[in-house]
């Protein structure tokens, strides 16, 4: 019988009868599997939420720093903290540069979802941050992700093979030259922000126009033609399934304060209890 330390989140990458077998991330195994993957986003700046939300079911946590005020030593408290729990901690720092992935990766998270990737340098620049030399330029210093993951063939060659490399496309330039991004080695996830490219078109954020549609579907035959996995927001379980319909494996869901603003409409709404508008969203 093969024993991992965290059999939640990883699985011995092939049949053995060793005590010591290699450690595979999950996440990375079910997209080669075909199968699709689901992120709860972590916006507030409390370990407590993010371990509760690493044992409800999805797949990975997306730390959101670019848009919330997660610190790093919070992320690697809830790396700490999830140890053991099914979901896999991955970061989105606030830019795509060598030091933010670095500081992230020697902080624990397993995967990094790269802002802004609209060059294909930008695209090499992300998976080369999340690789040891000769095949990148990750810097030697993971002495605090090591005592997370004490993988059994070692951290270095672990993070090599399990790391996630997710390039997040999101305005016009990149979709210029998705080819090109597409194509870039070692790159895992293509991720639509959907919402940014929108602006980036000119419409204001709206998700139902042709032009949107139509940079969706360029950046849908490129990771095609590339082997690459497609991802998108989603909502609710009617768009997921939609989406994937279209290609979508890799979706990044509600964040916990959506699901605690569904829950109370669920147990009020009943009740004759509605959200007021400033909570709502409205003024």
């Amino acid at each position: 019988m093969v024993v991992t330390k965290n059999p939640a989140v990883f699985m011995p990458s092939k049949a053995s009868i060793a005590p010591a077998a290699a450690w595979e991330n999950l996440v990375k195994a079910r997209l080669r599997q075909g199968q699709s993957v689901f992120g709860v986003v972590i916006a507030v700046n409390n370990v407590e939420v993010a371990a509760h939300a690493a044992g409800l079911g999805f797949d990975f946590l997306w730390l959101e720093m670019e848009h919330a005020p997660l610190a790093l030593e919070t992320v690697r408290n809830i790396v700490l903290a999830t140890r053991g729990l099914p979901a896999v901690p991955f970061a989105r720092p606030p830019v795509n540069e060598l030091w933010t992935a670095k500081r992230l990766l020697d902080a624990g998270v397993l995967g990094v979802i790269f802002p802004f990737t609209r060059t294909p340098e930008l695209a090499r620049q992300a998976v080369a941050a999340c690789r040891y030399p000769p095949a990148g330029l990750r810097g030697s210093g993971a002495d605090l992700a090591q005592m997370r993951w004490p993988a059994p063939q070692g951290y270095h060659d672990f993070a090599d093979d399990n790391v996630l490399v997710i390039a997040v496309v999101e305005d016009t330039r990149a979709v210029d030259q998705i080819e090109e991004i597409a194509a870039t080695p070692g790159l895992d996830v293509l991720f639509i922000g959907t919402s940014d490219l929108s602006f980036s078109l000119g419409l204001r954020g709206a998700q139902d126009h042709p032009r949107l549609d139509a940079a969706v579907a360029k950046i849908l035959a490129a990771g095609r033609k590339y082997g690459k996995v497609l991802g998108r927001p989603a909502r609710s379980a009617a768009e997921v399934q939609r989406f994937q319909d279209q290609g979508f494996r890799f979706f990044m869901t509600a964040t916990e304060l959506d699901l605690m603003a569904a829950g109370a409409d669920q147990l009020l709404g009943p009740l004759g209890r509605s959200r007021p508008a400033a909570a709502a969203g409205g003024l």
